[in-house]
């Protein structure tokens, strides 16, 4: 339930890394906001806030969600907790807030956890934002999928046994979250024979981007990286990838 005179709470997806491939409402709502959620490591920059940098006005009140990047579990969602509150907060005294979100909102975004706490006390408006899917699809230059083909999403932390049934089950597989999985789910690829078919990409559309087969991938992979799989029989699968 709703207030008559509180703030919209907006999940921005600010895209993959490049800033020209952030929406115009995007950079519309962002351009004018006057409160401004990010998520943040607890080392270096937001990458969320690094892609809208330009478009961020210098007096807007900023609200970093810090949280640790780390292998072990870290308790993120007394993070979000007590950024909805500080959120609530603004929206309660009518301010709009702008939330950013790498790629789109609503996929493995960390939005969805302030939506969970905030959807059913505040008016929300999702942006959606082109996906690290499509970024690398676009990337590597081959389709993700065909005709009737299934296509699988799998995030790479998952164990070997259950990404190789998923994978067997499929006609095309993106695989999430590398990171420092590679060496395992590239041994895993080539016990399955899928190397050949298999394309690396890294930071998808960003200056430092990387793209390769996977036979070709360096041997250690950033978090913002992921494998391409195509099982069928289409003519441009056998083109090199530029």
């Amino acid at each position: 339930m709703t207030g008559t005179h509180t703030g919209t709470l907006f999940g921005i997806g600010v895209g993959p890394g490049d800033p020209e491939l952030m929406t115009l409402k995007a950079h519309r709502l962002i351009s004018g906001a006057r409160v401004i959620a990010y998520p943040a490591p607890d080392s270096g920059e937001s990458f969320a806030r690094r892609i809208a940098a330009a478009a961020i006005p210098p007096d807007a009140e900023e609200i970093p969600m810090v949280v640790p990047m780390r292998a072990d579990r870290f308790p993120a969602q007394e993070v979000y907790a007590g950024a909805a509150e500080r959120i609530a907060t603004r929206l309660s005294e009518g301010a709009d807030v702008v939330v950013l979100c790498e790629g789109d909102p609503f996929f493995y975004g960390s939005f969805m956890y302030l939506h969970a706490r905030l959807a059913d006390r505040f008016p929300v408006e999702i942006v959606p934002g082109v996906s690290s899917l499509t970024a690398c699809a676009a990337a590597f230059g081959r389709p993700l999928t065909a005709r009737n083909d299934v296509l699988t999403v799998l995030p790479g932390p998952l164990a070997d046994a259950e990404l190789r049934a998923r994978i067997e089950a499929a006609g095309a597989v993106a695989i999430m979250k590398v990171g420092r999985h590679l060496p395992r789910i590239r041994a895993l690829l080539a016990e399955m024979g899928l190397t050949a078919r298999a394309g690396y990409v890294e930071r998808a559309s960003l200056p430092e981007q990387h793209v390769s087969p996977l036979a070709e991938a360096p041997d250690e992979a950033p978090y913002f990286s992921m494998i391409l799989i195509y099982r069928g029989e289409d003519p441009w699968l056998t083109r090199t990838p530029s």
